[in-house]
């Protein structure tokens, strides 16, 4: 029997590559999305609601009309720098609209949650590459909206047995290997999109903001984890849940760190062309290396990246911006 699966959040970056994934193992998939940052025609498969989890009532009759047999969250807001500008925001969407989906589930009986995290509940690392046993002291809103969601994921499994299991990210990179998936944030903020635009010409350059860390070319190293290989990690976390395990936590990222110098000389070899880089002073609360020990899933979960080479991310993430380049230009 095919699982019944409620994507919230799904036509965004991440949770548009899931409820494809999800079609392609014969899922039946429901994607609840408010449009604020999401995008309709990023949603390919099964069945889209337009509505926000703030709206208990839509969630109750969402849960009336089928059986879900899990929930994949995705609709949190992800901007650290707006966090700390508008942290109100970020609480409120992340923490008290997520409470809401969470009650309607136990009261609908919904018991298996999988819940989008991120590195940022660790803070500045004390030690890479970092494992889940890394403490954590977020330092920024976004960070410890997310924090705050797996204590109260712990919290409701103890008190109603809903199970969750939390997967939290590094950084996500590339895009659907067929090209027509990717990132499309507006504004875009992440390394690889905002480099590859620079590339296409749709932006005249490319910022890097500090050149004088302590790492070998003097920028900043961060571990890029293909969407895709994000999206199985979630596909093996509902089948643990499936099979009775117990809720979990996992660290998703290749182990590997890739500064961004070589980020921007990748983007080079891949594209063929150049691109104006410029350098500016550091951005506060930047920590020279963020890279996971992701060995607690790959143990555990069975999960194996497919796409852990930087170019191969990039090349995926070039294909989609051509594509997306020729749709702006129209």
């Amino acid at each position: 029997m095919a699982l019944n699966i409620l994507v919230v959040g799904g036509a965004g970056y991440i949770g548009s590559h899931m409820v494809k994934r999800l079609g392609a193992a014969g899922a039946e998939v429901v994607t609840l999305d408010n449009l604020v940052s999401g995008h309709r025609d990023a949603v390919l498969g099964g069945e889209f609601v337009h509505g926000d989890i703030a709206d208990r009532g839509l969630l109750e009759r969402l849960f009336a009309s089928r059986r879900f047999d899990a929930v994949m969250h995705f609709a949190s807001h992800i901007e650290v720098g707006e966090s700390v500008r508008q942290p109100a925001k970020y609480y409120r969407n992340n923490v008290a609209h997520t409470l809401t989906l969470l009650e309607a589930m136990i009261a609908a009986k919904v018991e298996r949650f999988i819940f989008s995290s991120t590195a940022a509940i660790f803070g500045k690392p004390e030690y890479t590459p970092i494992d889940e046993h890394h403490p954590r002291a977020p330092i920024n809103p976004y960070g410890r909206t997310k924090n705050m969601i797996e204590q109260v994921l712990a919290d409701l499994d103890h008190a109603h047995g809903l199970r969750a299991v939390c997967l939290r990210y590094f950084n996500a990179a590339g895009a659907d290997p067929t090209g027509v998936l990717g990132e499309r944030h507006d504004p875009e903020s992440h390394l690889i999109p905002l480099t590859l635009q620079a590339a296409s010409g749709r932006r005249p350059s490319i910022a890097v903001f500090g050149t004088d860390y302590d790492t070998p070319d003097g920028t900043c190293i961060r571990d890029y984890v293909h969407v895709a290989d994000l999206c199985e990690a979630h596909w093996l976390a509902l089948q643990s849940l499936m099979a009775g395990e117990a809720s979990a936590q996992y660290n998703l990222g290749n182990g590997d760190g890739f500064s961004v110098l070589q980020v921007i000389d990748t983007v080079r070899q891949v594209t063929g062309r150049d691109f104006v880089v410029k350098h500016e002073a550091r951005r506060s609360g930047d920590p020279p290396r963020l890279v996971a020990d992701s060995g607690a899933a790959r143990a555990r979960l069975g999960w194996k990246p497919q796409f852990p080479a930087l170019d191969t991310i990039v090349e995926h993430a070039w294909n989609f911006e051509q594509r997306a380049g020729n749709l702006a230009r129209r």
